[in-house]
C-alpha cells in the first residue's frame, strides 16, 4: 500500500515517520489530473451532494457528526503510488484519494487528510482522528471484529516480486528465502497461514520455509533494495504497487502469478459514533459512481485497467 511522488528513500522514510506519528489534517484536495475518461475528484472546489440522504441521520452517528462539521477526515497513505501519495506541494494524489475525495463530493462535504500508520489504522480505536478510511483495506474476519465496512470498491492481486539481484524469477525460487511485507497486511498474514476473508479463504500456499520480514509500508521493500539492501529475497504486494514499482525502474521483477486476490473496501471505526447509516449512504455513493462510470474511469486512470470488478478466484 503506497508510493509517493517518486520521493528518494530518505525522503520517504522521513515522511513515513511523520505520518507514523499521525501529522496534522490537511483540507488539500488531491491535485490529480482529470482525464476524460475520469474526472477527477478534486476537480469540484465546491462540495455538492449527490441523490438525497433519505431518512435523517441517526442521532450521535458518524453521518450526523460529518454532515453537521461540513468536512470529513480520511486517513491516507502519503507513500503508496498509484493508490495515494504526498506531492511536493503538499497534496494528495492517486486512486484512493480520487475515490475518498468524490465519497466526500457526494456527501456535501469538505476532504481532509489525516497520515496514521497502517498498523494503527487496522487496529482500530481511532479516537476520533479521522472518520473513514479510503485506503485500500483488504476486508478480514480479523478487522471486521474492530471496523466496520463497505462493500468492495475494487480488488486487487497480490503478487510476488524478487530483486533482480537475487537472480529469482519462480515462486518456487523463493523457498526458504525472507519476503518483505508491509506491517499488519494481508500479504503478511498470508504469509503466516492466517489470512482470512470470511466468506473465502485464499487457496495458494507460500513457498515452502519462506520467512517474512516486515518494513512500515509496502513499497519500502522495493525502495531499500535499490538503496542496496540484499536480507530480503522477494517482496509481496498489490500488483498495482508492484507495477508502479517497475514503472519506477526499481530493481525488481515479478514472479509467478497472483498468489490471491483481495476485496478492498472503505474501513470505519467500531469504537467510534455509530457508523451504520453512513455505511449505508456509503454503499449508495459507491452503486451510484460504478452506475455513472466514475469508479470504473477512476480505476482505468491510474491503473490502466478496471480492477472494479473481481478479475480472478
Amino acid at each position: 500500500m503506497s508510493l509517493r511522488g517518486h520521493l528518494s528513500l530518505l525522503g520517504a522514510t522521513a515522511v513515513l515517520f511523520a505520518a507514523c506519528s499521525g501529522g496534522g489534517a490537511t483540507t488539500a484536495p488531491s491535485a490529480a489530473t482529470p482525464t476524460e475518461a475520469a474526472p477527477s475528484a478534486a476537480e469540484s472546489t465546491a462540495p455538492s451532494a449527490s441523490a438525497a440522504t433519505s431518512a435523517a441521520p441517526i442521532a450521535g452517528g458518524l453521518l450526523e457528526k460529518v454532515l453537521t462539521a461540513g468536512k470529513i477526515v480520511m486517513s491516507t497513505d502519503p507513500q503508496y503510488p498509484p493508490q495515494s501519495s504526498l506531492k511536493t506541494d503538499g497534496t494528495y494524489e492517486g486512486f484512493d484519494i480520487d475515490v475518498g475525495t468524490e465519497i466526500a463530493k457526494r456527501l456535501g462535504v469538505e476532504i481532509a487528510f489525516e497520515t496514521p500508520s497502517w498498523d494503527a489504522l487496522t487496529a482500530g480505536g481511532w479516537s476520533g482522528r479521522w472518520d473513514f478510511s479510503v485506503g485500500s483495506m483488504t476486508i478480514t474476519s480479523k478487522r471486521q471484529q474492530v471496523l466496520d465496512f463497505s462493500d468492495p470498491y475494487y480488488y486487487t492481486p497480490a503478487q510476488m516480486a524478487a530483486s533482480t539481484a537475487s537472480g529469482i524469477t519462480t515462486l518456487d525460487g523463493l523457498a526458504g528465502k525472507t519476503i518483505c511485507v508491509g506491517e499488519a497486511t494481508t500479504y503478511l498474514d498470508w504469509l503466516n497461514g492466517e489470512l482470512d476473508f470470511g466468506t473465502e479463504s485464499p487457496q495458494t500456499t507460500p513457498p515452502a520455509g519462506a520467512k517474512a520480514t516486515t518494513l512500515a509500508t509496502d513499497r519500502l521493500c522495493a525502495e531499500t533494495w535499490k538503496a542496496g539492501r540484499t536480507d530480503f529475497e522477494g517482496w509481496l504486494s498489490s500488483s498495482t504497487t508492484v507495477d508502479a514499482a517497475l514503472k519506477d525502474g526499481l530493481p525488481l521483477v515479478k514472479v509467478g502469478d497472483p498468489v490471491f486476490y483481495e476485496p478492498l473496501a472503505v474501513a470505519f471505526d467500531k469504537a467510534g459514533p455509530d457508523a451504520s447509516d453512513m455505511v449505508t449512504r456509503v454503499n449508495q455513493i459507491l452503486t451510484e459512481m460504478r452506475d455513472d462510470g466514475t469508479l470504473k474511469g477512476f480505476s482505468e486512470k491510474w491503473f490502466g485497467l478496471d480492477l472494479t470488478v473481481k478479475q480472478g478466484g
